[in-house]
């Protein structure tokens, strides 16, 4: 009997994890194929030359940001749309907008934020935007979309 316990007191719990591992890596695989595809496709129609950062930014439309350099040394970003091979990608230069750290001061100016969960570049309606998720001192979390082009803010979504 006391076999039996042991063998399930460690089988059990390896079996948990083994499944967590495998539901976690399934559930990113889709992301990661996107990007791989948008990266591959960036450097292949040679509209960056390296590629350092890419994500996909899920609005409205989705999107995979592809972040890199052009080739004359420009840091770049590429907004390549996901499901619409028909639409023509977005592109800017990072020197013509606010950078992550000023966009990131812009949202903290209300003193309310605990933790930067996450900052990325996207396109919306108005343009290109800032997308800034972080936690508040309540633990609530809330959304700050900030203009690339001049860092107004465009839109809030707070204590979720």
């Amino acid at each position: 009997m006391k076999n039996w316990i042991k063998f399930f007191s460690i089988f059990l719990p390896i079996l948990a994890l083994s499944l967590v591992v495998i539901v976690g890596w399934k559930s990113y695989a889709p992301f990661h194929s996107s990007e791989k595809t948008a990266k591959a496709a960036v450097l292949h129609n040679q509209q960056l030359s390296k590629v350092t950062d890419a994500y996909v930014y899920q609005s409205k439309k989705s999107y995979v940001t592809v972040i890199g350099k052009d080739s004359n040394g420009k840091k770049k970003a590429i907004f390549m749309p996901k499901n619409n091979r028909e639409e023509k990608p977005t592109e800017v230069f990072l020197k013509d907008g606010i950078s992550k750290k000023e966009a990131i001061a812009e949202a903290s100016k209300k003193g309310d934020v605990k933790e930067i969960l996450h900052t990325r570049l996207g396109v919306e309606k108005p343009g290109v935007v800032w997308e800034i998720t972080y936690l508040n001192k309540q633990d609530k979390l809330n959304y700050v979309y900030i203009m690339f082009e001049n860092g107004q803010w465009w839109k809030r979504i707070l204590n979720l």
